[in-house]
Parts: structure tokens; sequence; C-alpha cells
């Protein structure tokens, strides 16, 4: 098992809960990984923050061997994720909201084959539901999530029933040679 993270601390918080991982400092569009080298590919709610899907998919589909298996978890909502900014204060990360049809279509040309996906939707409002328990609001510029304590009737009217995450499962094919991926 491989971890990579652009962050040194993510990587050192994934170190101290499995101190015998192999963790790198890396990029998704450049992996430090050799190609045909993984099995199985995990991205859990990063694409969300890359601009363009094709070269970080392409990246994946570099380092699996053929017939090797892509599980992405990914974003389907389009708010504001709030983070520390160097030398005080607050800034948002990069957010891009994507159709289904932009990871269809920057995965097949790849050989990657889907073998399934889903999306996991947020419930539907209930009219007659207790409120959700009182949170202490932060003192830094709001998100989402803190917006629901201000007014959770709102909150959940704007997300009754709309995905929250999606999931894929690709699969290369195994006739896949270096040269087809990249």
């Amino acid at each position: 098992m491989i971890g990579v993270d652009i962050s040194p601390e993510m990587l050192a918080a994934a170190t101290a809960k499995v101190p015998g991982g192999d963790f790198r400092v890396g990029d998704l569009h450049q992996l430090p990984v050799p190609g045909r080298h993984a099995d199985l590919v995990v991205c859990a709610l990063a694409l969300t923050h890359v601009p363009h899907l094709a070269p970080v998919l392409a990246e994946f589909a570099r380092v699996l061997r053929p017939g090797g298996h892509l599980v992405i978890s990914d974003s389907r909502m389009d708010y504001p994720i709030v983070t520390a900014m160097p030398g005080g204060g607050y800034g948002y990360l990069p957010h891009y909201n994507r159709y289904t049809s932009e990871y269809l279509a920057a995965a097949l040309p790849l050989g990657l084959q889907l073998r399934r996906c889903e999306e996991l939707r947020h419930p539907r409002a209930d009219p007659g539901a207790a409120p959700p328990a009182e949170r202490i609001l932060p003192d830094h510029p709001s998100d989402i999530w803190t917006l629901r304590a201000w007014c959770p009737a709102a909150s959940r009217a704007a997300h009754n029933g709309n995905p929250l995450l999606i999931f894929w499962h690709f699969q290369l094919a195994s006739c896949q040679t270096p040269k087809d991926v990249g």
C-alpha cells in the first residue's frame, strides 16, 4: 500500500495512524509511483479540486496494471471549503462541480471501463422532523456546513434529494499497453 498526498501534514497524520505505511509527497498529476505498478488506485474527494479531469485520470491509468481497478469518490455539491491561509486569515479551496458525463469523457478513452457508478443523495426533508441539535458557530468565514445551524429549514430545502457524492469503479482494460495510456 502506497499513500500519496500533496500535504506533508496529512501524510504525518497518516503515518501516525499506520506507522509502517509507505507515504509519499506527490501531486495527482505526477504520482511518485512507477508505471503499471498498482492493482488498485483509490482517490477520495480530491478530484473536485482539480480544474481538468483528463490529465489526472491519465496518471491513474499510467500507474495501474492492466486489469487494475480505479475507485473514485468525489463531491457532487457546489460548496466552498474554508481553509486557513499561510500567515493567518481564511480562504477557499478551488472547487469544480462536474457533470457525470465529464468523468466518462475523461476515463473511457484511456481504456478505463466502467464497472459501477453510484450517487449518494441527501435524504429528503421531513417537514415534521425536529431541527438538528444546536451547534457552536465558528468565528471564521462560514461554509455550507455552518449555514445549516443558522437556518436548518433552508439547508434541508436546498439539498432536498440532491446528490452529495458520486462513487466510481473503473477497471483498466487487461490488454492495455504503456503506449495506450500515455
